[in-house]
């Protein structure tokens, strides 16, 4: 009996032996296997709305730079939404199965609903997300959510907008008989405007033209046209305008450089806006690029509100970090949070050429 015991025993002892070192080599395996993917390197994917934007590539390109800069510590994956929200979804999703560290998204449909459906996608992996231009009524909503792992990130759209009227009131003040051509005390313009329903769109074309009412100057708008952004479709709105209001817009009031830039090729194409004052169309846009910056300097183009895009990558790459890192959004930086505390601004100066009044 006391044999058998003692067999026993040696077996049990035999066992537990092999379970335990078992154990021990599955938790190597196992943790050698996490360093083996832990590289370091934080992984942020970036879906842009619109990649053709040239103002949005400049942020992008910025990110780049970063990732060069930081020796390979975060890694930026861009991909072009091209205004098509199934392909954005699509996309969104992939980023999800690869398991990535940050999401920054751009878009293409900015409504309460889309918000929501994407917040409740991504809240189940728990992978911190930077938005970008929500409207603010809709980012208010969404604030509590998904805490301290979301930051809706926006320029405050007002003051900078306010800024590009005030180009135009100058420009009307300085030189009101060239600007106002028939005289009537009333400024005819165009506006061409960026998407629908699109928050930067709806303050860029409001506001700037209650700062140039607020100055007391009458406006009449002859027509709006939604160019998307782009050059192309800019030029091709303002040929047609250019024919149908013969010779009447003393105007041209663009949400971006791109459909400024636009505008004045065609404008160029009927004689105007090549550096005489008398056949000059006021074109204010909104970026600062060096293209339109180039046209200001040569006295082609009125003015722009410039917004440095490598401060908009600074501020992706800061507040996302921390984000990363699990620490407060705005941890050693130099940002502020707008009344609402879910945006970030950003500084904006007026470009204009000194040497002209046009």
């Amino acid at each position: 009996m006391k044999t058998s015991c003692k067999i026993l025993t040696s077996i049990m002892i035999i066992i537990m032996s092999i379970i335990l070192t078992t154990n021990i080599k599955a938790n190597i395996f196992a943790s050698s296997t996490l360093s083996a993917n832990d590289t370091g390197v934080v992984k942020v994917g970036v879906l842009w709305a619109n990649l053709d934007n040239p103002f949005v590539k400049s942020i992008d390109k910025g990110l780049k730079d970063i990732e060069n800069k930081t020796e390979n510590k975060v890694s930026f994956t861009s991909y072009a939404g091209k205004n098509n929200l199934a392909t954005q979804n699509e996309q969104i999703d992939l980023l999800l199965r690869s398991k990535i560290d940050l999401l920054i998204v751009d878009l293409v449909d900015t409504k309460e609903d889309a918000v929501k459906n994407v917040i409740d996608r991504v809240v189940k992996t728990n992978t911190p997300m930077i938005f970008l231009n929500v409207d603010k009524p809709v980012a208010e909503k969404f604030t509590d959510y998904y805490k301290n792992k979301i930051v809706f990130m926006a320029e405050d759209f007002k003051k900078p907008a306010m800024a590009q009227g005030k180009i135009i009131v100058d420009a009307w003040n300085s030189n009101k008989q060239n600007v106002d051509k028939n005289g009537d005390g009333i400024l005819q313009y165009i506006m061409l405007s960026g998407e629908r329903n699109n928050p930067i769109t709806k303050d860029r074309t409001q506001y700037s033209i209650e700062a140039i009412n607020d100055a007391g100057i009458k406006t009449e708008q002859l027509e709006q046209k939604y160019g998307k952004w782009d050059k192309e479709l800019a030029k091709e709105s303002i040929n047609l305008l250019f024919l149908k209001y013969d010779g009447s817009i003393e105007a041209i009031i663009s949400n971006n450089d791109n459909m400024a830039i636009g505008a004045i090729e065609a404008l160029q194409s009927y004689g105007y806006n090549r550096g005489n004052k008398s056949k000059n169309i006021l074109v204010v846009g909104f970026d600062g690029l060096p293209e339109a910056k180039n046209l200001i300097d040569k006295g082609m183009m009125t003015g722009t509100i410039v917004q440095d895009p490598t401060t908009v990558s600074e501020a992706l790459y800061k507040i996302g970090m921390n984000l990363v890192n699990k620490v407060d959004p705005l941890e050693n930086t130099n940002y502020k949070l707008g009344k609402t505390g879910i945006e970030v601004e950003f500084p904006h100066s007026e470009y204009i050429n000194k040497s002209t009044t046009l």
